[in-house]
């Protein structure tokens, strides 16, 4: 416990005395183990595996296959960006009357994103492999981080707080949800169905740090024409590939003023907002002159910045090629908007869950956190947006999240498990030191 955080009480003793990492490690094998990639069946696989568990662990659970029909034709979906035909949603609920809000919502999301090259993992990524000693060990396999590792800390902390048999006079409640990684379809069909919460902590990897703020981002898709020729006569024809580099320019030109003057909570990341292409397509035959170009990437979007600004910002920088480039002012360059939105979100100044968060990391033993803003979009904006006060803190370092050996450490994953329990007795009512 950190020296300043203060005593516990027996209750909060007790309760962290009964935190299981192999129980946490044996949860968390079990999550990899769905390969829980977004639109796949095991996506939901493992939205129906958690259901379970938490049931067993006592709560009272809603479980449901979301109209994805409706959902979509809502104004405010938040698009995706894989095929799905089945999305399942899960809260479950402990403690307090069931007409009053909980207390604490803690909120994680089961979906990963694919492996990619599994030749170049060093173990199978849907297997959990785990190296080391004690909370030393290293823990491996797709999602670890972001954030099956997370979902797992909050079933850890789920179970030491019904085995226990804490009193909670007010409300805790578990969202798990699909779909985050491609716009957060699931967390936007849970608020819609009408499950909220006093406040809320989102289990994403942070780094050691309390986030309660977050940039967002936008997936664009540009297409850049050419003319086609025959490739031995390349000169009568314009190949589009040729104009990738002015639009690449712009948009170089385009992050660094963005970037310019970050807000201080972001004041510790070379860049707020930033702007990289992702995938690039053009041409059908190799001897033919590609006549088009299809990029997509992503756009990232300013603290506090309304999407709607944001796209106008970027398309018209994106008419800017013109200038260097007589090919594309004649051929402008098409800009749309696919895939999900990301807004930007942000606990409201002086909220009580700030340093709630931090004092419960604090007498976790995790030593008082850091406060920053971190560069990517996440579910915060959704809770956000219905007036829920939200933050992140998870276990995992955002550069193993999407990586290639993804990994985490038993360390972190309890020192976050811990934290949500005791968060969860303080804010719902059990006796405070």
């Amino acid at each position: 416990m950190d020296a300043e955080a203060g005593p516990l009480t027996d209750v909060e003793a007790e309760v962290l005395s009964r935190l299981d990492p192999e129980a946490l490690l044996a949860d968390l094998r079990e999550l990899v183990a769905c390969a829980p990639v977004g639109g796949t069946t095991g996506e939901v696989e493992v939205q129906r595996w958690c259901a379970q568990r938490l049931r067993d662990l006592g709560f009272t659970v809603r479980e449901w296959d979301v109209d994805l029909a409706a959902t979509r034709a809502d104004p405010g979906h938040p698009g995706e960006e894989v095929d799905r035909d089945c999305l399942v949603a899960v809260v479950a609920r402990w403690g307090g009357a069931e007409d009053e809000l909980p207390a604490l919502v803690l909120c994680g999301h089961t979906d990963v994103v694919p492996a990619g090259d599994r030749g170049r993992w060093r173990t199978d990524p849907f297997t959990l492999h785990v190296e080391g000693k004690g909370d030393a060990r290293v823990v491996a396999g797709r999602g670890t981080c972001d954030m099956l590792g997370g979902v797992a800390a909050v079933l850890a902390a789920a179970r030491a707080l019904t085995g226990s048999g804490a009193p909670l006079p007010r409300g805790l409640a578990v969202h798990l949800v699909s779909g985050e990684e491609d716009g957060g379809v699931g967390a936007h069909a849970t608020l819609a169905a009408g499950h909220g919460g006093e406040a809320c902590v989102i289990a994403e990897p942070t780094g050691g740090a309390v986030v309660p703020a977050n940039a967002g981002s936008l997936t664009f898709r540009l297409e850049v024409r050419g003319r086609s020729a025959h490739g031995s006569t390349r000169t009568l024809g314009e190949s589009a590939l040729d104009h990738l580099a002015a639009v690449l320019a712009v948009l170089r030109e385009l992050e660094a003023a963005r970037n310019d003057g970050a807000p201080d909570a972001f004041a510790h990341l070379d860049l707020v907002a930033p702007i990289s292409v992702g995938i690039v397509r053009a041409g059908e035959w190799a001897s033919t002159v590609p006549d088009q170009l299809v990029a997509h990437g992503r756009y990232g979007v300013l603290p506090g910045e309304p999407l709607e600004d944001a796209r106008a910002v970027f398309e018209a920088a994106l008419a800017g090629p013109a200038d260097r480039d007589p090919w594309l002012r004649d051929h402008p360059v098409s800009v749309t908007w696919p895939g999900g939105a990301f807004a930007p979100g942000a606990l409201p100044d002086g909220h009580p869950l700030l340093d709630q968060t931090l004092d419960a990391a604090a007498a976790a033993g995790a030593g008082r956190p850091r406060v920053e803003g971190a560069p990517y979009g996440s579910d915060l904006r959704h809770y956000a947006a219905h007036g829920i006060p939200t933050l992140q803190y998870g276990p995992g370092e955002l550069a193993a999240a999407h990586a290639v050996d993804e990994s985490v450490t038993v360390r972190e994953l309890m020192g976050c498990a811990r934290t949500y329990a005791l968060l969860a007795l303080r804010r719902c009512g059990a006796p405070t030191p």
